[in-house]
Order: structure tokens, then C-alpha cells, then sequence
């Protein structure tokens, strides 16, 4: 009964999930970018495969709607690599949220994550996930304060 109740709950987050993303269009397409019904199913059952590798658990429409707003200006995505990039971004969130020990807050990262992506790593996933998010982390992790040197003004 309990396993009834809980594919019950997924199947019910899951409808609400693409629901959520279906009406994230309505932003995104302002900036050319729009997701098909594949493509949001995609992400969505991508989003429950996140979720299960890295052991974390939600109870609201996840962190996709989330990254779609603070994302579908950026100018390295178009829609050719749209739903590439929002799945990445939803692995590498997931994973470095559970890097950090959820020190940091979900909007924390995100801002972290976009003014990188858009910054100095001029769109690269791999560098925003190899070498930004791992030093945030650790930084966070071991209490030490993170030194962005795009941040840095000089006088």
C-alpha cells in the first residue's frame, strides 16, 4: 500500500512538473526559446532520474521552472541547445546542492551558477561545472568565504 501511495505521489508531482514547465514558455519564448511537449516530458523524467542519483528528495515542481527564468536570456542558449543546457543545469544543481551540504540556498546557487554561465565561462557547461560550482563548493563546505575574481573591481 505504501509503494501504491508513493508512485501515486510521483505520478502526481510529475503532471504538476510538466504543467509548471509548459507555462515556463510563456517567458522563455520572448527570448526565442521554446520547449515541445517531448522536450519537457524529457526533462521532467530526467529531472526524477536527477532526483534518484543523487539521493535528494522534492515536494514542489523541482528546480526546472527556476532555471528557465534565470537562464532564457542568457546569450549562449538558443533553442537548438535549449533543452540540452536546462538538463545540464538541472544535473549540476542537483549534485552541487548536495556538494555543498545545503549550505547554500537554492536562489544562492542558481545566481552563482547564471552569473558564471554567462560570465567567464562564456556558456561552456563544463567549465561552470568543473571548475566554478566544484571551488564554490568546497569553499562552502569547509567554511571559507568564495572569491569570484569577475567580482573583484579594480580602481
Amino acid at each position: 500500500m505504501e509503494q501504491n501511495f508513493a508512485l501515486a505521489m510521483v505520478e502526481m508531482q510529475k503532471i504538476q512538473a510538466l504543467q509548471e514547465l509548459r507555462c515556463c514558455n510563456e517567458l522563455s519564448q520572448r527570448f526565442g526559446l521554446f520547449l515541445t511537449e517531448q522536450q519537457i516530458s524529457n526533462l521532467v523524467d530526467r529531472r526524477f532520474e536527477a532526483l534518484t542519483e543523487t539521493g535528494r528528495v522534492e515536494f514542489d515542481t523541482g528546480i526546472l521552472p527556476k532555471l528557465v527564468e534565470a537562464f532564457c536570456d542568457s546569450l549562449f542558449i538558443d533553442n537548438a541547445n535549449y533543452e540540452e543546457v536546462l538538463q545540464e543545469l538541472q544535473n549540476s544543481f542537483y549534485y552541487f546542492k548536495n556538494e555543498c551540504h545545503d549550505l547554500i540556498s537554492d536562489e544562492e546557487l542558481i545566481e552563482f551558477m547564471r552569473r558564471i554561465f554567462n560570465g567567464r565561462a562564456q556558456g561552456s557547461l563544463e567549465y561552470l561545472s568543473g571548475t566554478s560550482l566544484d571551488e564554490l563548493c568546497r569553499n562552502t563546505r569547509y567554511g571559507y568565504a568564495y572569491e569570484d575574481p569577475d567580482d573583484i573591481q579594480t580602481f
